[in-house]
């Protein structure tokens, strides 16, 4: 049985603590908030299920000292993209695995200081750190790279990734995050902090898939484009007016070594309909070569009466749960899937 810590309870942590406590397989050891409202608070009442005896804290050097085999790492991403690194590297020297879905998923791509510290850190704690999701960690790490291996020839990976975020309640999010709202006549969000926190994320994607191609990233061109309300758009998180941005598409394609072009597109959008037939599939992968391959892939609620995103969520929580046990059992250092039979560069 592991001892599993979850690390903030928003949305993300929520589902993860009630996946933790649903589960005789792991045993829960403690619960890091960051919010002093729901500090000494019983897991049970945060994840709605009956009382645990374990109380949330947001003492971090409370969370440092406990003994866990792993931490369920799942707090929303923030500016700026490394401001989660100094707490994922004192929880690794404690001696305690990392399971986060908050990045970490390719370090590499940062640079040998960004991945010594990491890396440091977890041979220092005896202990492995993983950064694992549905994307970035698997549409494209897991799903698309495998299917190159079909291809005789290799030309392009694209994936399009469509979330229809009308569904979500949080202002912080939809309007802060996701830039919905903003008026890029005032400030272009393409070209401020939230294009940089993208680009970086993101960037762990490109290079993830360029060295699992048997190459590396040469260069990366950011293609993002806005896209702007016609009207007033009332949707669970509040009102866009007419010219505010309505929905952003991050977007950026990378040029490798050995030639392959991978392109990347997320599209947030308050209103689907304010797009054509082509962005209607949760993911669309299109792998230009010989043969091409094209594929779609949903993600849907079975309950109607449950939020859209509700599902998007339940799949990263699985995805993090079944990393544990191999997470676990890697040896010390930085982990991750890799694709079975992806195209190599000759």
């Amino acid at each position: 049985m592991a001892r599993v810590v979850q690390w903030a309870t928003g949305s993300m942590g929520r589902t993860a603590l009630r996946r933790i406590l649903d589960d005789p397989a792991h045993e829960l050891a403690g619960v890091y908030v960051y919010g002093a409202a729901k500090a000494g608070r019983d897991a049970g009442e945060l994840a709605r299920r009956p009382a645990t005896g374990v109380l949330a804290t947001n003492d971090r050097a409370a969370i440092l000292a406990l003994d866990a085999d792993v931490v369920l790492h799942t707090p929303r991403i923030t500016l700026p993209y490394d401001a989660l690194v100094d707490d994922v590297v004192a929880l690794l020297r404690s001696g305690k695995n990392v399971v986060s879905t908050a990045g970490f998923h390719w370090p590499q791509a940062h640079g040998p200081d960004y991945v010594a510290r990491l890396h440091d850190a977890a041979v220092a704690g005896g202990v492995t750190l993983a950064g694992v999701g549905i994307n970035p960690g698997l549409v494209v790490e897991r799903i698309a790279l495998a299917a190159t291996a079909m291809c005789q020839d290799l030309d392009r990976v694209s994936v399009f990734e469509t979330v229809d975020a009308s569904a979500m309640t949080s202002p912080e999010f939809v309007f802060g995050l996701m830039g919905f709202g903003s008026d890029p006549s005032v400030a272009d969000i393409r070209e401020g902090p939230l294009a940089t926190l993208y680009g970086t994320l993101f960037s762990e994607v490109l290079h993830f898939a360029a060295a699992n191609l048997g190459s590396h990233v040469t260069g990366i061109v950011a293609d993002h484009r806005l896209t702007l309300a016609p009207k007033p758009i009332t949707i669970g998180a509040g009102t866009i007016a007419a010219g505010q941005v309505a929905a952003t598409e991050w977007r950026w394609t990378a040029s490798t070594a050995a030639g392959p072009e991978l392109l990347l597109s997320i599209l947030w959008t308050a209103d689907t309909g304010l797009h054509g037939p082509d962005r209607l599939g949760h993911w669309n992968i299109v792998i230009d070569g010989r043969p091409t391959i094209r594929m779609t892939m949903d993600i849907s609620e079975r309950d109607p009466a449950a939020p859209p995103s509700r599902a998007l969520t339940d799949a990263v929580i699985a995805v993090a749960m079944r990393a544990i046990p191999d997470v676990i059992a890697a040896p010390p250092g930085l982990f991750a899937y890799h694709p079975p039979a992806a195209w190599k560069a000759a």
